[in-house]
């Protein structure tokens, strides 16, 4: 009794212990399904992309299927059984004929030549020694792979451009709408102020009403940058592959931006470090080896065979499988195309055009990745210059800001020339900040065209 007590507590402890693993797996799976914070960096925008977006996860995939593909293609390699059996009975038994021995001038004497009921089997094996089609599997195979690998390496760094520029644009966004912020609280001061000197006589109202009119246009500015906010969150959350209704806050470190916007410009263009350049230098291998293969395919096949063919047969149903009469037999087979109505020819000529094809396609390739990097060396250069003079103009328009309000305290500018200072003061903020987002964009499109982006 104690034995099956101390047992059954034994039993009970398993189970919880099981249960609490089951339990605590679950919940961790629960928790870590989202392991994307509210507030993001960039780099954890790019990292959560590149696990998460689905045309990545096709490439993957495609990437799979690729190599099924490929073990498919090779399974030819290896032997080849097959088993095939059938049962029959014949309603008229075939006839065969022999000679009447003992009266030669009879007629001949017929027998069946089978039994009325009859099952047969055969078992074979083949396996191939040489074959073209197989022989080109296993060249293309490593290329196919290559390609496959590339394609994905290609949709890693579009999603990587795509998730920076999207975030750079929310960045901007969310900086310009300090800026509007920080002009309201501004214009809100200015306005009670010239209100205050209206109410006690020292100005008319044309003061005050201006400011009104000013603060009105930058609350309406304001309202429509948030309403564009809201839509360039959801473009970078749709490049993640984040759900709509996750809620994302970028973090960002806008002197670290500014740090790490200079680029070497002196380094020169290298076109293999390009990944299309890649992918058609792949499909340029591909198809040279489908010229060999279409130029030798006129070599036979050969092939080793066994075959064991069980043969059941009696006139008896229920005796049909009381006795076996088999035969078996093995072989090498070799397959040669005489003629083939011309069409080796034809697809060996046809796969030379396609090379000559892609020839072209590369030629063309290399003056369109020459274009987009003089086009976005030629952009960063222009922007950087820009960014450079528009962060000189801030500190000019701040200090004509500070000079024109003073004076106007003490009387002696109008007010007209505070809001003309105070306009060109948020006009230069918002410039700069459009002018650093095209720096940071103009420099991933120049990243992008040398071919420095490597996705590890």
């Amino acid at each position: 009794m104690l034995g099956k007590e101390h047992g059954f507590k034994k039993y009970r402890q398993g189970l919880i212990s099981i249960l609490f693993l089951v339990i605590s797996n679950f919940l961790t799976g629960q928790t870590s399904h989202d392991t994307l914070p509210s507030k993001v960096t960039l780099s954890q925008c790019i990292t959560y992309a590149l696990s998460n977006q689905s045309l990545i996860k096709q490439s993957l995939l495609d990437e799979d299927i690729t190599r099924r593909n490929i073990r498919i293609a090779l399974s030819g390699w290896y032997p080849q059984l097959e088993f095939d059996a059938n049962v029959q009975r014949y309603l008229q038994a075939p006839l065969s004929h022999y000679p009447n021995l003992f009266n030669p001038s009879a007629p001949d004497i017929s027998f069946p030549s089978t039994a009325t009921n009859v099952s047969a089997g055969i078992f074979s094996a083949n396996q191939t020694l040489y074959s073209s089609n197989l022989f080109f599997a296993a060249r293309t195979s490593r290329e196919l792979r290559n390609q496959a690998s590339e394609n994905t390496e290609n949709s890693k760094i579009n999603t990587y451009v795509d998730v920076t520029k999207a975030f750079f644009d929310v960045l901007l966004t969310e900086q310009q709408l300090n800026v509007l912020n920080e002009d309201i609280l501004r214009l809100q001061r200015n306005y009670r102020d010239a209100y205050s000197l209206y109410q006690n006589g020292l100005t008319d109202k044309i003061d005050y009403q201006r400011t009104e009119i000013s603060l009105s246009n930058a609350q309406a500015q304001r309202k429509s940058t948030e309403e564009a906010l809201k839509a360039k969150y959801s473009v970078l959350k749709q490049l993640m592959g984040v759900v709509p209704e996750k809620q994302l806050t970028v973090s960002y470190d806008s002197s670290r931006y500014e740090n790490e916007i200079l680029f070497d410009t002196t380094k020169n263009l290298d076109y293999s470090k390009r990944i299309e350049y890649q992918l058609l230098q792949t499909s340029l291998n591909l198809q040279n080896s489908e010229i060999s293969y279409y130029r030798w395919a006129f070599l036979p096949t050969l092939s080793a065979f066994f075959d064991y063919d069980p043969l059941y047969q009696n006139n008896q149903f229920s005796d049909l499988y009381n006795k076996n009469y088999p035969t078996s037999l093995f072989g090498l087979k070799l397959t040669i195309p005489l003629f083939q109505g011309m069409n080796r020819l034809e697809n060996l000529s046809k796969a030379k055009l396609k090379y000559q094809r892609l020839e072209l396609g590369m030629n063309y390739l290399k003056s369109v990745i020459n274009s987009e990097y003089t086009l976005a060396l030629s952009g960063y250069i222009s922007n950087l210059n820009e960014l450079r003079i528009a962060k000189n103009n801030i500190t000019i328009a701040k200090d004509i800001f500070n000079t024109v309000k003073l004076q106007y305290d003490k009387g002696i500018k109008a007010y007209l020339e505070v809001i003309v200072s105070e306009t060109d003061l948020r006009t230069a903020e918002l410039n700069y900040l459009n002018i650093l987002f095209q720096v940071l964009t103009s420099k991933m499109d120049l990243e992008k065209a040398i071919g420095d982006i490597k996705i590890n």
